[in-house]
């Protein structure tokens, strides 16, 4: 995968370098640039933004070095994903989705956000990650990427190992217990001790659903569920 970052403030990539990203790099899975856009501006002072017509609050960065600096990039038939709070909301199956391409190009908003061209003619996706308002892009391209990279084969080690995370489901996961056994008073549950890994899933998807269920009742309208995920649910309201 072919990943391009447009962004004011390329320095604060260097993070990327660690974890899961990081070794997906070593590895060759990704390759990854960040393009100042600033470098690009034919401003003589090498401004990026400007006033809003119309008036209002606020500066809007300009077409001119963010449509120069994306012409600078070699690139076929990228994903463009342009950061605004006004975005769809980021989850896990666009991560999945995005996990497929071949090249994914981001761009990182500030200020005021974007003049309308830009969303108009370079983004194919306008993506938020939560319902809050943050300073610059920067931050919410690294969680997107780092949810995305992570996806990649062989990146995890274990490809399974991300099939059973929350929302890849559909619900949120199950509590994970590891060694010892006891700690401080506080016990693993028996059914896993049991190796009887029937009654294991049974109880890891009861877990998922009450777990959802009390957290986040919105995903089971999402989903399709079995008589007896059904029949576990009424048994919580009950």
């Amino acid at each position: 995968m072919k990943i391009d970052v447009l962004t004011l403030f390329p320095d604060m990539f260097k993070s990327l370098d660690h974890s899961i990203v990081g070794r997906a790099r070593a590895l060759g899975q990704v390759d990854m640039s960040f393009i100042n856009f600033r470098d690009f501006s034919t401003n003589k002072h090498h401004k990026v933004d400007d006033y809003p017509y119309g008036g209002g609050a606020g500066m809007l960065l300009t077409p001119q070095p963010i449509f120069d600096a994306f012409d600078s990039i070699e690139a076929k038939s990228p994903r463009v994903i342009l950061t605004t709070p006004t975005g769809k909301p980021f989850n896990q199956q666009m991560a999945e989705e995005w996990a497929r391409e071949e090249h994914l190009i981001f761009l990182c908003g500030h200020y005021e956000g974007f003049d309308q061209r830009i969303h108009d003619e370079l983004a194919t996706d306008e993506v938020s990650i939560g319902d809050f308002v943050l300073t610059g892009g920067e931050l919410a391209t690294m969680v997107m990427i780092d949810a995305t990279v992570r996806l990649l084969p062989d990146v995890l080690g274990d490809q399974a190992s991300h099939e059973d995370d929350s929302f890849s489901t559909g619900l949120l996961e199950y509590p994970h217990y590891t060694r010892p056994a006891e700690f401080r008073g506080l016990k693993v549950p028996d059914v896993l001790l049991s190796g009887n890994h029937a009654r294991i899933e049974t109880w890891r998807r009861e877990q998922s659903l009450a777990r959802t269920y009390r957290r986040r009742p919105d995903l089971l309208e999402q989903i399709e569920l079995t008589e007896d995920d059904k029949k576990f649910l009424q048994s919580l309201r009950d």
